[in-house]
């Protein structure tokens, strides 16, 4: 039997209130809008359930992907022959004690930095403009305008197979640039972490947060669909610059385009398909290694 039909059957006698779609189009979980459908996609509401679910993915072969906000992702277009574990049901923050406040994984970022904002809690204020997930931002130690996880991050609640859930402190979690430990260990699932803040006046971390927005308003292209930087920034260089510097904004594929606003940027200017993408960062990376002599590692993850 397919693993999607016995998912299904699985689904309807473990879990008869769990949410699940069939050939969910990813073009609807994926901030660059492209990719095709997902066998199924699964909405766990619990931590217990987010645990049933992935026992399940893996006794049926099911190649469980867990999915955030999607917003540094980019799918195939023929689409997935996987199950998709979308987290963003998983919401739930509270303040606790000593200025810490933990979360739920699918919970914005956005949404996490107004909330430490309003308890006058600094440190986060970073964070406001990034689109994606809590449990997104940890994975890959997301960051901008010099701030970034690992500066704030305490502790993270993963489930693992066979194991269950561990508590794991962020001095474990190998954390560097756009890296953590659970980048090394996919079969890992963050459910929750807890930050640690410095006291501050709301009105001040208020203030810095629309800075911070005010100043990716003008400088990015937020009116088009993106995953954000498409690079990481190289050892001693700045991708956009370097891009800028062989003179590739505005050059097109399909429907990509290097954002004649910010070069690190590939857009979706309308009707863009992943592979319009994957072909658009190649020939970047090609460009820049042939002209500068640098080579472009992908920020954005391409799921398969």
């Amino acid at each position: 039997m397919a693993w999607e039909l016995e998912f299904d059957r699985w689904a309807a006698e473990m879990l008869p209130g769990l949410e699940v779609r069939i050939d969910e189009p990813m073009s609807r979980h994926c901030s660059f809008r492209t990719g095709g459908g997902a066998k199924r996609m699964a909405f766990p509401k619990t931590v217990e359930e987010v645990s049933a679910v992935m026992e399940a993915a893996e006794k049926f072969d099911a190649r469980p992907f867990v999915l955030g906000n999607g917003t540094n992702v980019l799918f195939p277009d023929e689409g997935l022959d996987r199950l998709v574990v979308n987290l963003t049901q998983l919401r739930h923050l509270a303040a606790g004690e000593d200025h810490t406040i933990t979360a739920q994984a699918g919970l914005s970022l956005a949404r996490l930095a107004d909330f430490a904002c309003q308890k006058g809690l600094a440190g986060l204020e970073f964070a406001h403009g990034i689109p994606g997930s809590l449990g997104g931002a940890v994975y890959m130690n997301g960051g901008a305008y010099g701030g970034e996880m690992s500066q704030v991050l305490k502790s993270v609640k993963a489930w693992f197979p066979g194991e269950g859930v561990r508590e794991m402190m962020v001095e474990e979690l190998d954390m560097s640039y756009r890296h953590s430990f659970f980048m090394d260990h996919p079969e890992a699932v963050i459910l929750e972490a807890t930050v640690s803040l410095t006291p501050g006046e709301e009105e001040t971390i208020r203030a810095a947060m629309r800075e911070l927005m005010a100043r990716r308003k003008a400088s990015q292209p937020l009116e088009y669909p993106s995953a954000g930087s498409t690079f990481k920034r190289p050892t001693g260089y700045f991708a956009g610059t370097l891009i800028d510097q062989c003179g590739l904004k505005g050059l097109t594929v399909g429907g990509a385009q290097v954002s004649e606003k910010h070069a690190g940027f590939i857009i979706n200017i309308g009707g863009a398909t992943s592979s319009d993408v994957t072909e658009l960062m190649a020939q970047v990376q090609k460009i820049v290694w042939e002209r500068k002599g640098v080579r472009l590692e992908p920020e954005v993850r391409v799921i398969r």
